[in-house]
């Protein structure tokens, strides 16, 4: 954390406060009301600071506070107000002749997630940071938390709506006779308890996960469960086309994983922009604007590690091709205690265990953690800008920038 000098320093440079700096008078008395940004700060990994005694209203001004003593008790009181309570540091310089207090606020572990203030309990007391505002959690955000503290087997619903009839018979022997062959030990047992043993059915029922990878007509039962892929006239949505179209290309793309992947993939190479290349030996090679490598590992990613619970199966991954980029958007940000700096580079927990096995022994997807790599790499060959992977409240956004010489 910069010194409390410097962020002051930077505050008054930029006019604005930031995702982990908060500012408070303080000259007058102590603020009351700090339940907001305990709760935001506590619910990111980097933490937050908050400064008292340098007041917005008057340019970012240094006021100083009125009692550095009595501010850090009523605001360590406020502290034992929330659910985990928060730990402060404080530290109390001298700026300008002023006296200054900053509490740094740590980030707790995702296991201890949500902070929230007691006094108006987890739905209305949680909040996430969002630039200088602090915002309330979804109810969405708050169940991320808890499904991973509980371990939560989305994938493994019972559809008791559903039975084996619903199963197409060509999967289910292609998954058997490959399940057999990579798994020696399941291969003596009799059919019917593979898929059991592997999460295909329970209790005579497919699972989420076994109607996704091995059923006839999955949108019978999740009609979201699907990816829209567009093709906009633009740098963003909105915008028109020459005949004043939105769209320029509009597809619903249905199925089981693997078939929405493969049509997500033709989709995409119907739709991308060609540049032809003439090497120095005259030889002609045509170059789409993104390696299809890389849109396979981020479309399969999205299908394999979306956030498949009963707060998101309303919401399909979408595909949007702008003028100058590719994005992927699945609900379902980083699952468990993996941050972005850390995509790729460890293994992190695992959100959908079953689909991700599924897939593994229909050889679709290798469940390695190679994808992220995989798509670094692919976009670095291309000479292009490395991919960027972001959270937007609950969603996993991948976006691949194109070559700018076919914009």
């Amino acid at each position: 954390m910069p010194s409390v000098s410097k962020i002051v320093e930077e505050l008054q440079q930029y006019r604005c406060e930031m995702q982990t700096v908060e500012i408070k008078a303080a000259h007058l008395g102590c603020p009351t009301e700090l339940y907001d940004t305990l709760s935001s700060f506590s619910n990111q990994d980097s933490g937050g600071v908050i400064i008292f005694g340098v007041d917005e209203n008057k340019d970012f001004e240094v006021v100083g506070v009125y009692d550095a003593q009595d501010l850090m008790q009523r605001v360590a009181e406020q502290c034992k107000q929330m659910q985990p309570t928060v730990r402060p540091l404080f530290i109390v310089c001298d700026l300008n002749g002023k006296t200054i207090v900053s509490a740094e606020i740590p980030g707790l572990d995702i296991a201890d997630r949500p902070a929230y203030y007691k006094g108006i309990g987890r739905l209305k007391g949680s909040f996430v940071r969002v630039g200088s505002v602090d915002e309330q959690l979804s109810e969405y955000e708050i169940y991320s938390y808890d499904a991973y503290k509980r371990q939560v087997r989305d994938d493994l619903r019972l559809l008791e709506g559903a039975d084996n009839s619903h199963l197409d018979p060509a999967l289910l022997k292609k998954y058997l006779v490959a399940v057999k062959e990579n798994k020696p030990n399941l291969a003596k047992l009799d059919d019917n308890e593979i898929l059991e043993l592997m999460g295909i059915q329970k209790k005579g029922h497919p699972t989420l996960a076994g109607m996704l990878l091995l059923g006839k007509y999955p949108q019978a039962f999740f009609p979201q469960l699907c990816i829209t892929a567009v093709v906009v006239p633009g740098t963003q949505i909105g915008e028109m086309g020459l005949d004043g179209e939105r769209f320029l290309a509009n597809k619903r793309i249905e199925g089981t994983i693997a078939q929405m992947l493969d049509e997500a993939l033709l989709f995409v190479g119907r739709n991308i922009r060609v540049k032809t290349i003439i090497d120095d030996f005259g030889k002609r090679q045509d170059k789409g604007e993104y390696p299809m490598k890389a849109v396979r590992e981020a479309i399969l990613n999205a299908l394999m590690h979306r956030d498949y619970s009963i707060h998101t199966e309303g919401t399909p991954i979408q595909i949007i091709m702008y003028n100058d980029r590719l994005e992927i958007i699945n609900r379902g940000s980083l699952y468990g205690k993996l941050t972005f700096d850390q995509l790729g580079k460890i293994h992190g927990d695992t959100r959908n265990r079953t689909i991700a096995g599924i897939l593994e022994v229909l050889k679709i997807a290798e469940n390695r953690y190679s994808g992220i790599p995989t798509i670094r790499l692919e976009m670095e060959k291309y000479n292009l800008p490395a991919p960027i992977f972001e959270n937007r409240r609950g969603s996993f956004v991948v976006t691949l920038t194109n070559d700018s010489e076919l914009v």
